[in-house]
Parts: structure tokens; C-alpha cells; sequence
């Protein structure tokens, strides 16, 4: 029987997680805007997935050597805390970096310096949730990080636009071709970036260690050998729950990746005509995907909360089917709008996709908490990292096989398959076997 932990209240669970704010506004920037910003730069459409290789790379290779690292680690500040400061501060130098790109080489290879810096961060701040609440608030803690994840990438979607509305100039931009607001929109993200990270950490600090776990911890062999072996320990050990959520991440995941990456070409055809990345109408798709990506970000942030008493009710799994369900009508739906059609409509399919992407940042996490043995917490977290970066590599690298011969070389027909992939997902979340969800209150097992 595990010791309870003391019970935070629901403004300290918020504060704990205002970091993930941070953290998820950079990513809400990098999935708007490195796209065009590749395609500003000179890169063609069936390059793109290849480019976007940073975020499933690293995360392959630095989450689970962090993870485990951070269950394994000493310090005054605490097991996570050390993973969440470094990789803050490298994150706002990158995202101060990146607009000033002069070359696409240079631009792709910032980018991964700046998804090593995120995944630095990632999951030791999973882990730490974990460790820090009762299985019984597992579900509020991780779904007030996916209400955070909402929150900072609607903003970080709207940010150029909500720019322009101040009034900069959307036309405007620099040597390199990328637009002025693009520039301002990442100096924002590295400012938030640390300071949110940093408001997390003092107002909710780590739980000491016990003399229990300081002596297990020191027990264990260190160095990286000793880390490696650990994670290849973990992943034999990997409980059932684990291995089953496998099937419904690959499908999900792959399809959120056609999504990202083709959502601006995708509206730049269907709604301005154009595949010329240097052209008024691709600019304008740009902006339209950080208002359509801000209001699917923004139903994200709302649902998110909203999802915790079904969660209770009716279990995480009933509720990930559902919202992928939708996003998988959302997207099949988004070719079919054009500009004789209305740009308004767009808004329709963006309830689908938020719902879906509030669920994806919370849900899969309740069902894997609750599988979990607690001291090894950081190595399954970013294991589990790679049920989302392996689907990930294998999109980027399997895609341009058949974007021209299967797809017809058509950014739209990315976005159908994306929906396909996410109705797959929803089936193979059906078959995962998931402890039941214990009452608010009761003791953990």
C-alpha cells in the first residue's frame, strides 16, 4: 500500500501546472509556423515531413534518458526540477533564434536544438504530477494540463494574428522572407518559455524524498550505461495497459502529424488557390490556420476541464473514442470547404479536432498512470514519449513514399487521411484493458 500524498487543492494543481503553459505555447508555435517558415525559406511540399524529423528524433532519444535520469536523481532542488530549468532556458534561446533563420538548413537544424531543449522538460514535468498527486486526482492534474495545453497554443496560434489586428503589418517581413509578426509571435514564446516554468517550481515545489526513497534511489547503479540498461529493463517489464495503448497511439499520432504539417498548403489550395509560398494567399492561409488552430486550441482549453467528471463517470477510454471520433469528421470535413463556401464554416470541423486534442494531452496519461509502479515514473513517461515520436519518424519517413503516387501529390488528401487515422485510433482505444478509476478520496492502491 503506497503512502498517501498530501492532497493539493484545485488552485494549487493549476499552479503546478502553469509551466505546461510555457512548454506547449512553444509547441503551439513550432506546429503553426515551421511549415511556412520552411516553405519561406525554399522548401517543397513532399520535403516537409523530413524536415519536421527534429521533435520524433529527439524525443526518441532524449525522454526516456531524462525520465530515467530523473527518477534517479539528487539534488537540493529536488528529482525533476534541475530537467524542467535547463531545458526552459535553452528553449527561450531557441525560440529567439529561430525567425532570424537565414537558410532552411539552418532553420532545421535550430529545430533540433529546440525539441531536445522541450522533451528535456516534458516529461520529468509528467513524472512530477505523477508523483506529486493521489491516483485519485491523476485525472484533474493531467486534464489541467491539457487545459493548459489549450490555452498557450491558442494564444500561440492567434499570436501573428492577434498582432495584426494590433497593427502590424502582416505583408511585412524580413531578408530570410519570413513575416515580422512570425519574428515578434517566438520572441513572446521565449519570454513565456521560462517564466512560466519558473512560476511553477516556487509555488509548488517537489515533495521531499523519503529516507525509503533516497536509499533506493542511492542503491542504483549510475552512469549512462546503468540509465540505458534501466530503460531496456523498464520496457521488458512494461505493463499490459502500456503495450496495448501502442496500437491507438500509432494511428493517432501519425494522423495529428498529417494534420500539422499539411494543414497550411492544405487551406492555401482550398481556400486561396495557390501553392506559391511566396504569395499573398499563402500568407493569408498562414493567419487562417492560427485563427482556425487558436479556436480548436481555445475549445481545447474549455473541454478539458469540462471532460473530468465523464472521465470520472464513464472512464478515459469511452472518452478518447468519442473525441477522436469527432476530430476523425472534423478533418474528413475540411477539404470540403472552399472560399465559395466561406471561411466561417472551417470553424464547424475545429470543435472535432479541440475536443479530440484536449483528450490526446490528458487521457492517454490517466490510463497510463494508473499502470504504472510510482518510483518508476520518469523512465515509463518518456517511454510513453515514444509510443509518440516512433508513429511520428514512421510519417515523416513513409509519407513522401506515396504523397505523389497514392495522395496525388495533393496537401488536401493528407488531411482525409489524417481523419481515417484518427477514426483507427478510435477503434484500437476500445481494446485497452484499464484498472478501474477509484472515487475521489479513496486511498490508492
Amino acid at each position: 500500500m503506497n503512502t498517501a500524498k498530501p492532497r493539493l487543492s484545485f488552485w494549487q494543481i493549476v499552479n503546478m501546472n502553469f509551466g505546461f503553459f510555457g512548454i506547449q505555447f512553444s509547441f503551439g508555435l513550432q506546429q503553426a509556423n515551421m511549415s511556412p517558415i520552411y516553405a519561406y525559406l525554399g522548401a517543397e511540399g513532399k520535403d516537409l515531413p523530413l524536415l519536421w524529423l527534429a521533435g520524433p528524433m529527439t524525443g526518441l532519444l532524449v525522454q526516456p534518458l531524462i525520465g530515467a535520469m530523473s527518477d534517479r536523481t539528487v539534488s537540493r532542488w529536488g528529482r525533476r526540477t534541475p530537467y524542467f530549468l535547463i531545458g526552459a532556458v535553452i528553449c527561450s534561446l531557441g525560440l529567439l533564434v529561430m525567425p532570424f533563420s537565414p537558410t532552411l538548413w539552418f532553420a532545421a537544424g535550430l529545430l533540433w536544438i529546440l525539441d531536445a531543449a522541450n522533451n528535456t522538460t516534458m516529461e520529468p514535468y509528467r513524472a512530477y504530477v505523477s508523483d506529486r498527486l493521489n491516483r485519485d486526482q491523476h485525472s484533474l492534474g493531467f486534464l489541467t494540463q491539457s487545459a493548459f495545453t489549450g490555452l498557450a497554443q491558442t494564444l500561440a496560434y492567434l499570436a501573428p494574428s492577434i498582432l495584426v489586428w494590433l497593427g502590424m503589418n502582416k505583408d511585412a517581413v524580413g531578408d530570410n522572407h519570413i513575416p515580422q509578426v512570425t519574428l515578434s509571435a517566438f520572441i513572446i514564446g521565449a519570454v513565456l518559455s521560462f517564466t512560466t516554468v519558473w512560476w511553477s517550481i516556487r509555488k509548488v515545489p517537489e515533495l521531499p524524498l523519503t529516507a525509503g526513497e533516497l536509499a533506493h534511489i542511492r542503491a542504483q547503479p549510475t552512469g549512462i550505461g546503468a540509465t540505458l540498461r534501466e530503460i531496456w529493463r523498464a520496457i521488458k517489464d512494461m505493463p499490459p495497459t502500456m503495450r496495448q495503448l501502442w496500437w491507438m497511439k500509432l494511428f493517432q499520432w501519425y494522423g495529428m502529424m498529417c494534420y500539422w504539417i499539411y494543414i497550411v498548403p492544405s487551406l492555401a489550395k482550398t481556400m486561396y488557390g495557390t501553392a506559391d509560398a511566396q504569395s499573398v494567399g499563402f500568407r493569408d492561409a498562414s493567419l487562417l490556420n492560427g485563427q482556425i488552430g487558436g479556436f480548436y486550441n481555445f475549445v481545447a482549453f474549455l473541454s478539458a476541464f469540462a471532460m473530468v467528471p465523464f472521465v470520472r463517470r464513464l472512464g478515459p477510454k469511452a472518452v478518447h473514442a468519442f473525441c477522436l471520433l469527432a476530430a476523425a469528421a472534423g478533418m474528413w470535413a475540411i477539404p470540403e470547404i472552399s472560399a465559395s463556401t466561406g471561411k466561417a464554416w472551417l470553424f464547424v470541423p475545429m470543435l472535432g479536432v479541440g475536443l479530440a486534442w484536449a483528450s490526446i494531452m490528458g487521457n492517454p496519461y490517466v490510463m497510463l498512470a494508473g499502470s504504472i509502479p510510482p518510483e518508476r515514473a520518469g523512465v515509463y513517461m518518456g517511454i510513453f514519449n515514444m509510443f509518440i515520436v516512433i508513429p511520428m519518424l514512421i510519417q515523416m519517413l513513409t509519407l513522401p513514399l506515396f504523397y505523389d503516387s497514392l495522395l496525388g501529390g495533393q496537401p488536401d488528401n493528407v488531411i482525409r487521411l489524417a481523419g481515417a487515422l484518427l477514426a483507427c485510433a478510435a477503434v484500437a482505444v476500445l481494446f485497452v484493458k484499464t484498472a478501474p478509476m477509484p472515487r475521489a478520496g479513496q486511498a490508492p492502491a
